[in-house]
């Protein structure tokens, strides 16, 4: 567990390129996701039969507003994972080890250098610390 926890507080380009194949491999399983369940429920709420016949005709122009509906809620659904999955788990976990790391110095009341906290006397301007 130990190891796991080392690779994935790194930030090198391996651990990029492994984000970026499961980014993808995660994107086409929620666009078949979005395409062939939640579009065909969304069209069946609206009454209408099939969702990809959406278009708006200008002109002789079709415009096919059904790919753009899908793409956006494909977005906001893997944007919601990685929000949900990755970051915050990640800032919850970075907050925690950075809590465990208690500064073991502080200031000097007189000339603010930094000393041990558990110095009586400071070691730059010896004035006697509380």
């Amino acid at each position: 567990m130990d190891g796991f926890k080392k690779f994935f507080m790194q930030g090198n380009v391996i651990d990029l390129a492994v984000a970026v194949v499961i980014g993808a491999a995660f994107n086409s399983i929620v666009q078949s996701f979005v395409a062939d369940l939640l579009t065909p429920l969304i069209s069946a709420f609206g009454g209408l039969p099939d969702f990809s016949s959406l278009k708006v005709t200008v002109g002789r122009s079709n415009f096919m507003y059904d790919n753009f509906i899908n793409a956006v809620v494909s977005f906001l659904m893997v944007a919601a994972v990685v929000y949900f999955l990755v970051a915050k788990p990640y800032t919850r976990l970075r907050d925690r080890a950075a809590a465990k790391i208690e500064s073991k110095t502080r200031d000097c009341p007189e000339c603010l250098s930094e000393i041990p906290k558990a110095a009586s006397r400071c070691a730059f301007c010896s004035t006697q610390v509380a």
